[in-house]
């Protein structure tokens, strides 16, 4: 009985949204997956982390670069910046980043880069009126 109800626990928790969330303003950080940010003043390192695991199972990879990224353009904001570039893949649940104030300057594509393995999906549409964007869904 113990057994189950420690799984059946640790399911549920595994489908859990961990609270991260988007801070007012943060949508208007930029993140420069490959784009040259040399002519971007640079102010400095962001490490953000979170809970890649819940006991001895892993959470969705996506999930966690996901809220890693919403972390990074959080704390962007408390510096002024208004992109941010990740400097490595995440490991155990941390991920570094750097900030820049780069303003009107295009820091190029800003698509993240295709997963390993796959194909690249197609880029999401242009943002709609509302604060909204929409996604086209799979097979059409």
């Amino acid at each position: 009985m113990r057994k189950t109800l420690l799984l059946a626990t640790v399911v549920l928790l595994g489908g859990c949204t961990w609270g991260i969330n988007p801070a007012p303003g943060s949508e208007n950080v930029r993140t420069a997956w490959s784009g040259d940010v040399s002519n971007c003043h640079d102010l400095g390192k962001i490490t953000v982390s979170v809970t890649d695991h819940v006991g001895p199972y892993d959470r969705n990879d996506i999930k966690v670069r996901d809220e890693l990224q919403v972390q990074a353009r959080n704390s962007a904001l408390d510096m002024k910046a208004d992109t941010i570039k990740p400097l490595a893949d995440p490991v155990d649940g941390s991920q570094p980043w750097e900030a820049y104030y780069c303003g009107n300057r295009v820091v190029g594509p800003s698509a993240p880069p295709p997963v390993q393995g796959g194909t690249q999906p197609p880029p999401p549409p242009q943002q709609q009126s509302g604060g909204f964007q929409t996604y086209p869904s799979k097979g059409g």
